[in-house]
């Protein structure tokens, strides 16, 4: 475990292979506005490094790659009416996605544990997501009036089926054999075996290799036996539709479609209105319109109303009965939804993307 004085981003060069640790274990390696600040440099640096031929990027501690943002500091930043902060974080932290996601150098996120929101913009945009059997998903955001974001607009809609629509209205947490079956890691390695293969990526050998030779095998992916009902209910057009098929299908004895039914019922209608449409209009889209469409969505986030009481009801207060603006999907103006995907003023708009 690092101690409390020391950053809370470490970078090192071993052999061939600059790495990046992130050091925050008391807080499950959760992203700052520092942590990003420093990150992004270093990215620039070892670009031009002829002697750094791959990226390793890594947590600390035994619990957690990146379980996310810290939400509290944003949230304490919005409350205080302080939204520059909050909009500078979010724009460094968007741009060093579009980094991750266009490097031209191989990027192996060792993914040993818990990875979420900001985590996964830093571990699911390089060439290789390796995740060991400790791993655990999930895109949660919209349990805290928040929206899937870092890049989640590009792609969750790209899985099969639908289920990038059903990770991001249910916040659904997966492990490691439905991570791997749906493409989102690309190789299953044990977490015993991650300080070898750690050594072995230091070399100036190919990176394919090296993680064919330290494969591993993983049990079967639970969340495909669910396939038939996701792709029959989050295929539908319209967040009361989708719940509508639910509701359905449990009714006709689908405890799966009955536990998705009543965990969509908690979350922020606002939040899952926006995560449906990024899901409808994501597939389409660059990597680069994604950050740009996400940037302003956050914006809109930042000076509205769920977001706050979210991270009240479930971090702050922990009542975990937020009251939500509106509180029914039925009561959602789709002309409200589309404001937070409208344009911003040029110079506003997210750069560099």
């Amino acid at each position: 475990m690092s101690d409390v004085s020391e950053p809370p981003v470490l970078f090192s060069r071993v052999g061939n292979a600059g790495i990046i640790t992130l050091n925050r274990p008391r807080q499950l390696n959760a992203l700052t506005a520092d942590m990003v600040r420093a990150i992004a440099p270093q990215m620039e640096l070892w670009r031009g490094d002829p002697l750094v031929t791959r990226i390793l990027i890594e947590g600390t501690g035994p619990k957690a790659f990146c379980a996310g943002g810290d939400i509290r500091a944003l949230y304490d930043q919005g409350r205080a009416g302080q939204l520059a902060p909050a909009r500078a974080f979010w724009r460094e932290e968007y741009s060093l996605n579009h980094t991750l996601k266009t490097y031209p150098k191989p990027i192996v996120a060792l993914i040993d544990g818990i990875v979420m929101g900001g985590g996964v913009g830093m571990a699911f945009h390089g060439s290789h997501r390796v995740a060991t059997e400790k791993l655990l998903f999930a895109m949660p955001e919209v349990g805290i009036g928040f929206f899937p974001d870092v890049g989640a607009t590009y792609f969750l809609p790209r899985l099969p089926g639908h289920m990038g629509t059903y990770l991001a209205l249910t916040g659904a947490r997966i492990g490691q054999p439905d991570a791997l079956a749906l493409g989102l890691a690309t190789h299953a390695v044990t977490s015993a075996a991650l300080g070898e293969l750690r050594a072995a990526l230091a070399n100036d050998v190919s990176v394919d290799a090296v993680l064919a030779e330290f494969a591993a095998p993983c049990t079967a992916p639970p969340l495909l036996d669910h396939a038939v009902v996701i792709n029959d209910a989050f295929g539908e057009p319209t967040l009361i539709e989708i719940m509508a098929k639910l509701g359905h299908l449990a009714l006709g004895g689908h405890a799966f479609a009955a536990e998705a039914l009543e965990t969509m019922r908690a979350k922020s209608p606002t939040s899952q209105a926006i995560a449906l449409r990024q899901m409808q209009i994501g597939g389409q889209m660059s990597f680069a319109q994604a950050m740009k469409t996400e940037f302003r969505i956050v914006q809109r986030i930042a000076e509205g109303v769920d977001f706050y009481e979210g991270v009240r009801a479930v971090i702050i207060d922990k009542d975990h009965t937020p009251r939500w603006h509106p509180a029914s999907i039925e009561q959602l103006d789709p002309a409200a939804i589309d404001t937070y995907f409208a344009p911003l003023p040029d110079d506003l708009d997210l750069e560099g993307c």
